[in-house]
């Protein structure tokens, strides 16, 4: 599965001011194989853990939520064959059972093996740590709830790909775990056609581009990604196509097309090369970046902030081949009313700005 959302893990709000003194409720166990070699629990638990790292493990055990035997041990505790590892935390574990909710959804193709739908803005794609009602694979769960053979719990089947929360857009969601297999395949191998529309700080100097860098956690920023030197060992490789579009000269209206698909992939890279989204908190986006300093220009920055406060990216288009017919699939949505909207004004901002030129 390509992951383009917030994936935190259970231990992004443990802190070194974090510790074990209440009452720990138990969220993970594991018993260390017979033939394992001794080493440091923090790198054998980034291991075996999925979606943590080897950071967060540390502190987790500096604060006494790691336990061998039923004893808190130090992140450099050598774990030994038959060693019985938990997780406590400081939390209740929460049952992430998938339930059905009655939510509308926008479906733009459906068929006997998958599903294509229209996300709108706000929506979380998957049930995580402060969402666990009101996404779309519960509206998923509701919208197949009279197919027996469709289970929302379980992983051979549901969402092939997905996409942040704010962002709107095209996504694929498989209905057998064939279609799943098939069509996550296509997406690893980069044979799927995808392209964004956003709104991006600042103007270009060229017509198209590409950036190339890899894709990891931001060091200082857990809630954020980083660029890091393509090849190097950190992150994951990442490319990203990109084509002017239209230029309101401050902001400029991007096409982006991905080769591969990378947690906050269009947002990091265009980050990294000086041209944050629109509204894009996260990543800076909110702050007035190009333009006037006059109070006129704030407030209609702020009055552009309004219609649309969440990144201005648009999941336009979708293509793939399905995975029985084997024809090719091209799904094309509509930009979402807040973007369209937003657009809409700064085309007509640098309409008055040339108008205003030709007078003088």
């Amino acid at each position: 599965m390509t992951d383009e959302l917030d994936d935190i893990d259970l231990l992004d709000d443990v802190d070194a001011s974090t510790d074990a003194a209440g009452q720990l409720y138990e969220h993970l166990r594991m018993e260390v194989d017979r033939g394992q070699e001794p080493v440091r629990i923090d790198k054998y638990m980034a291991e075996h853990v999925q979606h943590s790292s080897r950071n967060r493990i540390q502190k987790a055990a500096d604060a006494g939520f790691v336990q061998v035997n039923g004893q808190p041990v130090k992140s450099n505790y050598k774990v030994r064959p038959g060693d019985v590892i938990t997780l406590m935390l400081d939390r209740p574990h929460y049952d992430t059972t998938i339930e059905p909710e009655d939510i509308p959804l926008d479906v733009v193709y459906e068929d006997a093996q998958l599903m294509v739908i229209n996300k709108p803005a706000g929506m979380v794609v998957h049930p995580g740590v402060g969402n666990f009602h009101g996404t779309l694979v519960n509206a998923v769960a509701w919208h197949l709830r009279h197919l027996p053979t469709y289970d929302p719990n379980d992983p051979s089947v549901g969402l092939v790909h997905r996409i942040d929360k704010d962002t709107s857009g095209l996504l694929v969601v498989a209905k057998t775990p064939e279609a799943k297999t098939e069509l996550g395949a296509q997406f690893f191998n980069h044979d799927t056609h995808r392209s964004y529309v956003a709104l991006v700080w600042g103007n270009f100097s060229e017509d198209a581009g590409r950036i190339e860098g890899n894709i990891g956690r931001d060091p200082k920023d857990r809630q954020r990604m980083a660029v890091f030197p393509p090849g190097s060992e950190t992150g994951k490789s990442a490319v990203t196509h990109y084509r002017v579009l239209e230029r309101y000269g401050y902001t400029t209206l991007v096409e982006c097309r991905l080769e591969t698909g990378r947690t906050h992939q269009i947002r990091a890279h265009m980050k990294h090369i000086g041209h944050p989204l629109f509204a894009d908190e996260r990543y800076g986006g909110m702050e007035i970046l190009r333009g006037e300093r006059t109070a006129s220009y704030k407030a209609y920055i702020q009055n552009c902030l309004k219609l649309c406060p969440r990144q201005a990216l648009h999941a336009r288009t979708l293509g793939f081949v399905h995975p029985v017919t084997r024809q090719q699939m091209d799904f094309t949505s509509e930009l979402a009313d807040d973007m369209q909207q937003l657009i809409d004004k700064w085309r007509k901002y640098i309409n008055g700005k040339i108008e205003q030129s030709i007078v003088k």
